[in-house]
């Protein structure tokens, strides 16, 4: 059901993040595209950034983040709490006594107000630390930056160390795999490369089984109806289990890239691998980028999105403009290029950029079509050389 423009409700199933289920009751739409590029916050980067990963929400990762900032208090520094969702939970509220908080901002928009982190009064203040919570958080259009991570990188810039918590449903690399496991897509989400800017990532770990039994005993919602909603919908015990093994193997994979770069003592390795995504209007592109995502984080590589342009039209350019904010949010590449025949134009910039892997969906088709005209997938097959190829099954038929 659709409120005040910008503004879902009650989202169905399949759509809705598991904040709007169980807690918030709407969920803003971003009207405005990140300011943040990866190479500016890079550069604009000047203090630490450590996040707090969970595999769900009540597992503790809001409390770890205000027990951190309290322990620091305890040491001097200069601390202040510029978000927080407590959801009613006592003992996340009793945390909050020994921590000074800038208020939240009353934000207006199509009639109703809602609060927001008020990120120009925690640049006044210049604490040395702010703990910022949930930062996949879409603003409210009129709140100034589109995105919660974006304000996160304000602060970086402006020399302000930044304790904060994430999902690892909310990575954007794993939101096709979160919404097979659970049926339901995330709504908000954060660049892979926002991420692996962290100087520390640490996991807050759960077991399902615990995580379950302190929902059904009010620990996590109080609200006893929508802890059960909760329960039935996304807080199964499979859900749960698959969604913990993604945080974990996250959590490794970024150690993983560390050891490599300290122990490499900055040497670039000899090879290295590179994914090339191959997308068209046509297909499912953005799960398809994700899939390249996923392959290149894991082999430590890097990853191209290639498009070759068949026509220039407003649908397309409006289609090219979202994959490329997608590409970049994974902290890839998006090339569009000219040829005559796609084959021979994407195996050629193929080896002229040293891929090793290339990834293409399952051709769309049908046999007939195929036997008539020819296959995409099977031309590729039959051409490329020293190429690894995967083909990425369409999730229905």
């Amino acid at each position: 059901m659709n409120g005040p423009e910008g503004i879902t409700e009650a989202p169905e199933r399949g759509t809705e993040s598991v904040e709007a289920l169980v807690g918030h009751e709407v969920v803003p739409e971003p009207t405005a595209a990140p300011a943040w590029t990866h190479e500016a916050a890079l550069a604009a980067k000047t203090a630490p950034l450590r996040i707090y990963l969970g595999a769900a929400p009540g597992v503790g990762k809001t409390y770890a983040m205000l027990s951190e900032g309290l322990r620091r208090v305890e040491r001097g520094t200069k601390v202040v709490v510029a978000s927080v969702e407590t959801y009613g939970r006592p003992k996340t509220i009793e945390m909050l006594e020994g921590l000074r908080m800038v208020p939240p901002r009353a934000v207006e928009y199509r009639g109703r107000l809602f609060e927001e982190m008020d990120t120009a009064g925690v640049l006044e203040r210049h604490p040395e630390v702010a703990l910022v919570d949930e930062l996949a958080h879409t603003n409210v259009p009129g709140a100034g930056r589109a995105k919660r991570w974006e304000d996160v990188i304000d602060f970086l810039q402006a020399g302000i160390e930044v304790i904060t918590t994430v999902n690892v449903q909310h990575i954007e690399s794993l939101n096709d795999v979160v919404a097979d496991v659970t049926g339901i897509r995330q709504r908000e989400t954060v660049p892979d490369w926002v991420v692996d800017m962290a100087d520390q990532v640490e996991l807050v770990d759960m077991s399902p089984h615990a995580l379950r039994r302190r929902m059904l005993h009010g620990n996590v919602y109080p609200d006893q109806r929508k802890a059960e909603l909760a329960l039935q919908r996304f807080f199964t015990t499979e859900n749960l289990t698959a969604l913990r093994e993604l945080a974990l193997m996250r959590v490794a994979n970024q150690v993983d890239e560390t050891l490599l770069s300290r122990w490499s003592k900055g040497r670039i390795p000899e090879t290295r691998e590179r994914v090339l995504v191959c997308v068209t209007p046509r297909g499912p592109s953005e799960d398809l980028i994700r899939r390249g995502a996923r392959v290149a984080q894991r082999a430590r590589g890097d990853l191209i999105v290639v498009h070759v342009r068949e026509r220039d039209d407003a649908a397309t350019r409006e289609w090219l403009a979202a994959i490329d904010r997608l590409t970049q949010d994974l902290g890839g590449e998006l090339q569009v290029i000219d040829a005559d025949d796609a084959v021979e134009g994407v195996l050629g910039f193929a080896y002229r950029q040293y891929v090793t892997q290339l990834v293409i969906g399952e051709p769309l088709r049908s046999r007939w079509q195929e036997l008539l005209r020819g296959s995409f997938v099977n031309r590729v097959i039959r051409k490329a050389d020293n190429i690894d190829i995967h083909i990425i099954a369409r999730r229905e038929r």
